[in-house]
C-alpha cells in the first residue's frame, strides 16, 4: 500500500465564513445607474454548446466549442406598474420588442465589488403579466436573453 506524501493534503484551514455572502450582498442596476429597488433576485447564466467530434481510430469522444448563450433572470417585486411592464406591453402592441442593458454587482466584505454589464436583453420564454396569492407579496417574473457577451467590470478581491 502506497503512503502518502507530506504536502499531498490540503493543510490549509477552511474557507474564511466571515467572507461568505449573503442575497443581500448584490444588486441589480439599469443601464443609468438606477437602482431597481423592485428586483427581489436575479441571476444569470452562460450555456455552452459544444460539438462531439470523433476522430477516426480514436476510441475517445472530444467536444469542440461552438456557441453560448447568456440569460438573465429576475424576480420584480410590484411596488407600481411601470418601466418594463409598460415597454413590454408597448412591444406586444408594436410588434417591436424592447431591449434593456442592466448592470449586476455583487459587494464583496472586503468593501470591493463585481460588478458585470448585461446589453441587449431581450424578452425570452415566459413573463409573468399578473399572479396574486392570497398574503404573499406580489412578484413578477422576468425571462431575457443576453444578446451581446456580458462584460465583466471587476472582480471580488480584485
Amino acid at each position: 500500500m502506497a503512503t502518502a506524501k507530506k504536502g499531498m493534503f490540503n493543510n490549509r484551514g477552511p474557507v474564511d465564513v466571515r467572507k461568505v455572502l449573503s442575497g443581500k450582498d448584490g444588486a441589480l442596476f439599469a443601464e443609468d445607474g438606477t437602482l431597481l429597488a423592485t428586483v427581489e433576485t436575479f441571476q444569470t447564466k452562460v450555456s455552452v454548446t459544444n460539438a462531439k467530434y470523433q476522430p477516426l481510430g480514436d476510441a475517445q469522444e472530444h467536444e469542440v466549442f461552438t456557441g453560448y448563450n447568456v440569460t438573465l433572470t429576475f424576480t420584480e417585486t410590484v411596488i407600481s406598474d411601470e418601466r418594463f411592464i409598460q415597454e413590454l406591453f408597448d412591444g406586444m402592441a408594436s410588434g417591436f420588442m424592447p431591449d434593456w442593458n442592466f448592470q449586476g454587482s455583487i459587494r464583496g466584505r472586503d468593501g470591493t465589488y463585481q460588478r458585470m454589464n448585461y446589453r441587449q436583453c431581450v424578452p425570452s420564454g415566459d413573463i409573468d403579466l399578473q399572479n396574486l396569492s392570497i398574503g404573499d407579496t406580489l412578484k413578477r417574473a422576468w425571462s431575457l436573453f443576453v444578446n451581446e457577451p456580458p462584460e465583466l467590470q471587476s472582480l471580488l478581491g480584485g
